[in-house]
């Protein structure tokens, strides 16, 4: 990379800026907010796209996608396995590509708008009298600066989709909202009870009656996480979080099948819009769901091989066994909680036990924890986006083999923040609602 220099001097200040605003309790007016935002992503994206080194993958995996749309061709299939998701981005790809802006801009543009949008979001997903601290610090946020900027990952995509999600599924009022308020056995009991006075068809009734003003917060929420998956396959793991700030199982049924529209949508459209024949199809849907089993760069993987990329079903498969069994002890963990505290819990905890990880992952996490940060989240918040800096500023200045050589250390070097992304889980919000109950109790003294 060229600009390292510049681009650290960037990443520094916006970590000072966003620590002191903290410190100060800055409450910056959006106008401000978004012109630093703004600022420093456009510059950025400015040196990254006149730089001599580009990101392998954006080169030779998003551009292919966005060419192919621009040929007729169906953008899975057109990329040479380069592209593993539906053709919502590669679209927009094609578009900018049809204008004639280069590649360098263009495949950038699409991360830098959306990452620029999640800006205000970061701050009403906040809420509260904090709202513009905390979008002024994700306006700083360096990691999301390197990945929309720098590397042009669609991450950001996903994010302004899923957080507009929480943000209108939430709807009005006060921030702070409950989990699940009741215990699987107040839950067993009060169905039973429910179908014995009103028989099954009552309890039903009973159970999927409409709440005043929820339903269109259901349909808008759902459709904004379908587009989230229509951009990558990972937003899943934040659709219990949005279920839960909607109340009813009603509104929850109607948002879980208003997700599966978008990406249907664009799944049925492909002979449409990407000229891709219907026999295709299988076989774009077969790409999709493929994922190579590369390990090796983060975590106890990382230590496992040597800190080399490595192709390793075994620990693969250990790492999803250990996503999926962590993720339903997280959830039950967390069932009382904040939603959105419930989805930095997932986030965190999926970082800590993953097989795999490119520094781009890292900002799944970034948004939530920003509005509602934990003890330990400027800890976190530093030490990732320190080590990411050193993967794409530090590492990119070396040919090919050296490299290689000083990519193994810097893989197992991400071990260490492990403990960090643990610690930085909201812990102490668990079950606020059973503490906030009993300081309100008669007699309760307030420490």
């Amino acid at each position: 990379m060229d600009y390292a220099i510049l681009t650290g001097a960037v990443l520094v200040t916006g970590v000072v800026l966003a620590i002191v605003a903290q410190w100060r309790g800055w409450r910056p007016s959006i106008v401000v907010i978004l012109a630093v935002g703004i600022g420093v992503r456009v510059l950025i994206m400015g040196t990254s796209a006149i730089d001599t080194w580009q990101p392998v993958d954006f080169v030779n995996s998003f551009r292919p996608a966005g060419e192919a749309v621009l040929n007729r061709q169906d953008p899975v299939l057109g990329s040479n396995g380069g592209w593993h998701f539906l053709p919502t981005i590669p679209y927009v790809y094609g578009l900018l590509l049809w204008l004639g802006i280069p590649w360098e801009y263009a495949g950038r543009l699409v991360t830098v708008v959306a990452d620029i949008i999640l800006i205000p979001l970061v701050g009403k997903l906040a809420g509260g009298e904090k709202a513009s601290l905390r979008a002024f610090q994700y306006a700083c946020n360096p990691l999301a600066i390197l990945v929309a900027s720098v590397h042009g990952q669609v991450e950001p995509v996903a994010l302004v989709f899923g957080v507009a999600a929480f943000v209108v599924a939430r709807g009005p009022g006060d921030p702070n909202r409950e989990g699940l308020t009741a215990g699987f056995r107040d839950l067993y009991h009060n169905g039973v009870s429910t179908i014995r006075g009103h028989g099954l068809g009552g309890a039903l009734a009973i159970a999927l009656a409409p709440h005043p003003g929820t339903t269109r917060r259901a349909v808008y929420g759902g459709l904004l996480m379908g587009l989230a998956l229509c951009a990558k396959s990972w937003p899943i793991w934040l659709i219990p979080g949005m279920l839960l700030l909607l109340p009813g199982i009603r509104a929850r049924v109607i948002a879980l099948v208003s997700t599966a529209v978008p990406p249907l949508f664009f799944l049925i459209t492909l002979p449409i819009f990407a000229g891709t024949s219907l026999d295709q199809i299988p076989e774009v849907i077969r790409v999709i769901q493929d994922i190579r089993p590369i390990v090796g760069e983060w975590g106890w993987t990382a230590i496992a091989v040597d800190g080399f990329w490595t192709l390793h079903s075994t620990y693969a498969k250990i790492g999803t066994y250990l996503i999926y069994v962590t993720v339903v002890g997280v959830c039950l963990l967390w069932r009382r909680a904040d939603p959105v505290d419930l989805t930095t819990a997932i986030l965190l905890a999926f970082m800590v036990v993953t097989p795999r990880l490119g520094a781009q992952y890292l900002l799944w996490f970034m948004p939530f924890l920003v509005a509602r940060p934990t003890k330990f989240a400027w800890p976190a918040i530093i030490g990732t986006s320190l080590w990411a800096a050193t993967g794409y500023l530090w590492l990119t200045q070396w040919t090919a083999a050296e490299w290689s050589l000083r990519h193994s250390p810097w893989a197992m070097s991400s071990i260490v923040l492990l403990p960090i992304l643990a610690a930085a889980m909201p812990w102490g919000r668990r079950n606020p609602w059973r503490d906030r109950r009993e300081d309100a109790a008669p007699g309760a003294v307030n420490a």
